[in-house]
């Protein structure tokens, strides 16, 4: 013969356990959740990896091709353009100067705004970032107001490379960027999925800027190490968790 068991025993042996699983696995998930933002995990120390924004000061930065950061706002901990008004600063480069390394970023953009993320860039050759250094392409490519050419795309390797299978966030939300640099090769991540691959100097390469927006451009591209460059260029970008470590 079976004993029965009242059912609200059983029911206590069964939640009791429970309970305390859920309780675990949230807290858990809720720990990984409060990461606060502009910082380094021990792990991510022991890797090499640098900050390049505290989310406090601009310190690691300069104007291209001029001095101290102007037109550029700290905002609760982000890094804001000018959003195009009347105290436009222009572009921002870092201090530092870099040849391979891997570059982390997070960013997103206001309605109809543009934007981009330059690498080997050098300074005295020209007044425009975009003709010396390479760009990632930013933009609101779901609400730009006229037909963007898939060169013009988040993602792309601006003026030459399109990405592939690009998938950009709405506007209110955070896009992922990782660019790794491994002269001469370089790679674009959006949002955890490569979208770019390609090989600077290479036969093609040098058909793609012949043949391109930079073929007046003599300047481009052409450093093997330089700044990294953030584009005060139409509209606001907002930008945190930037990092980079050299390879």
């Amino acid at each position: 013969m079976v004993k029965y068991e009242p059912k609200s025993l059983f029911m206590k042996n069964i939640t009791i356990p429970l309970l305390f699983f859920l309780t675990f696995f949230i807290c858990s998930c809720s720990t990984g959740e409060k990461r606060e933002i502009n910082t380094l995990t021990d792990k991510e120390k022991s890797e090499g990896w640098e900050l390049l924004f505290d989310g406090n000061s601009m310190n690691k930065w300069k104007m291209f091709n001029g001095g101290e950061v102007t037109g550029w706002k700290i905002v609760n901990s982000e890094m804001h353009n000018s959003g195009g008004g009347s105290d436009h600063g222009g572009d921002i480069i870092t201090k530092k100067q870099y040849e391979n390394f891997e570059l982390f970023l997070e960013w997103k953009v206001a309605p109809e705004s543009n934007s981009g993320v330059f690498y080997h860039v050098q300074e005295g050759m020209t007044d425009a970032i975009y003709e010396s250094g390479p760009e990632y392409q930013l933009i609101d490519d779901k609400g730009w107001p006229e037909e963007l050419k898939n060169w013009q795309t988040s993602g792309a390797n601006y003026g030459m490379n399109p990405p592939e299978d690009a998938e950009v966030k709405p506007i209110d939300e955070w896009n992922t960027t990782r660019i790794v640099v491994k002269n001469p090769h370089v790679k674009h991540w959006l949002n955890g999925k490569k979208v770019v691959e390609y090989e600077l100097w290479s036969d093609d390469w040098k058909a793609n800027k012949a043949a391109g927006k930079w073929a007046e451009a003599p300047h481009y591209g052409e450093a093997k190490a330089g700044h990294i460059g953030l584009q005060d260029h139409g509209g606001l970008t907002m930008f945190r968790n930037i990092k980079i470590r050299e390879l």
